[in-house]
Formats: C-alpha cells, sequence, structure tokens
C-alpha cells in the first residue's frame, strides 16, 4: 500500500519562499556591513549567509520532491530528500565555520585592522538579527504544523543565526566603547564554534532519518495503542499479544510494520477486521503514514485472550 502524499501546501510554499527571499535580503545586508566596517565577526555572520542562500533554495527544491506520490522505483515515496536536505544544510554550517576559524586565526596572529564605521555596523546587525528571529519562528511554526524537517531545520538555522547575530553586536560594541580591537576576531571565533556546534546537530539529526533510527516517542506512542487492545479491560477488538514491532521515517512519513497474535478459532474475515481497525487508529495517530499488520494464530493454552474470546 502507497503512502498517502500530500501536495505541497501553500503555506509550506510561501514558508519557503520567505526563507530564500530573506536569506538573499541579509546577504545583502551583512555584506554591506562588512564592507562598512571589515569587521571580522561581521564577515562570519555574512559567510554563514551564503549557507542560508544555499540552503533554502535546496530545501524549496526537496519539499516539491519530498511531496510527490511514491512510483515503480521510490515503493516508499520521496520523503527522505527532507534529511538529505537537512544534512546538505548542516555540512554547510561546518564548512563555514572552518573558513571563519582559519580567517580569524590570522587577524589574531598577524594583526586586526581598525574597525571603521562601528555604530553603522551594529544598526545593520540588529536589523537583520530582528529579521532572522521573527523569519526563523514563522517556519518553525509551519514546519512543525506541517510536521517538515526541512522547513523547522531552516527555521532552527535562522534562530540560532539571530543568535550569533547577538554575538557580533556584543563583540562590535566591546570594540566600539574599549577600542580592544582583538574583540572582533574572538567573537568571530566564537560565533564559528556555536555554528559548527549546530551544523553538527543538524547531521547528527539527518543521519538518524537516512539510518532509520526509531524515535522513542513514536515507539511509547505505538506500544500504548497495541497495549490497549490487550488484556479483560483492553478495548476491542482485543489481540492476545503482540510483537517485531518496527517503525520508520519518509521524511514525514511513517512507516509501521507488526505481528499481532489473536484467537486461534478465528476465521480469515474476523482477523482481517482486527488488523484493519487496528491499522487505521495507527495511521490516524501518525497523521501521515502507513501501518501494516501480520495476523499470526494464538499458540498459548494459558491466553486469556483466547478463552475471552473477541469481543
Amino acid at each position: 500500500m502507497q503512502p498517502v502524499v500530500e501536495p505541497t501546501s501553500k503555506w509550506e510554499k510561501r514558508a519557503a519562499m520567505l526563507s530564500l527571499c530573506v536569506a538573499v535580503l541579509l546577504l545583502g545586508i551583512k555584506f554591506s556591513a562588512y564592507f562598512l566596517t571589515r569587521s571580522a565577526a561581521i564577515f562570519s555572520d555574512a559567510l554563514e549567509s551564503i549557507v542560508n542562500v544555499v540552503a533554502a533554495a535546496f530545501a524549496m527544491y526537496s519539499l516539491s520532491v519530498a511531496h510527490r506520490p511514491a512510483d515503480r522505483d521510490h515503493p516508499y515515496g520521496h520523503g527522505k530528500i527532507e534529511f538529505l536536505s537537512a544534512g546538505f544544510e548542516g555540512g554547510m554550517i561546518l564548512l563555514a565555520a572552518v573558513v571563519i576559524v582559519v580567517q580569524s586565526l590570522d587577524l589574531l596572529i598577524n594583526g586586526t585592522g581598525h574597525l571603521r564605521q562601528g555604530w553603522l555596523g551594529i544598526c545593520l546587525m540588529v536589523l537583520a538579527m530582528m529579521i532572522n528571529g521573527i523569519v526563523g519562528w514563522i517556519l518553525m511554526r509551519v514546519g512543525s504544523r506541517r510536521t517538515s524537517m526541512t522547513l523547522v531545520a531552516d527555521g532552527q538555522h535562522l534562530l540560532m543565526d539571530a543568535l550569533s547575530s547577538l554575538a557580533v553586536v556584543a563583540g562590535l560594541l566591546i570594540v566600539v566603547l574599549t577600542d580592544w580591537q582583538a574583540a572582533d576576531p574572538i567573537v568571530a571565533m566564537l560565533v564559528a564554534v556555536y555554528i559548527a556546534w549546530m551544523g553538527g546537530k543538524l547531521l547528527k539529526q539527518a543521519a538518524a532519518g537516512l539510518m532509520d533510527r526509531q524515535d522513542e516517542a513514536d515507539t511509547k506512542m505505538l506500544e500504548g495503542i497495541l497495549e490497549s487492545h490487550m488484556g479483560p479491560q483492553g478495548r476491542p477488538p482485543l489481540i492476545c499479544s503482540y510483537h517485531k514491532l518496527r517503525h520508520r521515517h519518509s521524511g514525514r512519513y511513517h512507516w509501521v510494520d507488526f505481528h499481532i497474535m489473536v484467537p486461534g478459532e478465528l476465521n480469515i474475515e474476523q482477523g482481517h477486521h482486527i488488523a484493519s481497525t487496528i491499522e487505521y487508529e495507527i495511521e490516524q495517530a501518525l497523521r501521515i503514514g502507513n501501518a501494516t499488520a501480520h495476523v499470526e494464530p494464538c499458540k498459548d493454552d494459558a491466553c486469556a485472550g483466547c478463552r475471552g474470546g473477541d469481543k
């Protein structure tokens, strides 16, 4: 059975387009601030903005691919491209962090230039920080509602970018108020460490999805549903037990399979009804997913479910 694939919603399209437009706008603001001030800290933030533009463009593409229906070559759909998108963004962030560290070390070793037009640079970075924070919050909200890892990752990136901009502003204030020029590359290195941590986190999340790591919260939910149909006080239709529960994500889509034990005297139609009912309940709980149950006859002579029969 193929997954139910929803078309890309207008809100997701708008959110992805907003992310790309804002990324281009911020790229212009931050590089303008850098050329005006020649600040290493601002350059570090501007360099990350290049990553934002590339990542936002790839996010738009991945969203369109993720919503394509399953086909002969991709029977489980195309949802995993969302993990690839998040991993690509994380790798780009790590690369930017390395470049920032190299440049900052060079400035510390060979000496720093004098910061120019510091107050103007501060004003531009505060503006960029506010735009990043607002748009990042919007993307995370839409992504959470639509269960889109691509939009959530993009939103997290922008929110963390806003925090790194805050650090840059703090560094510029130190330079302007104390004339300690070394504060500029030092802050740039701190920003690089921060965004490297952020990139590593995105890579870890993407790798977990691509390698079908099971989500603990989903496991507890699925076990709760299956166990609610067991025992004397269980909800109909009753099952004797279950085993071989497995589940994984394909982007926003969930795939679940499990085996259920039912009384051996039930006929095929009764067993199919029990399986279909529980499958539907799981799919409704997952919102976007596919559940498959394998029915087996219970062979436990002491089974209370078999003695009680099906409700």
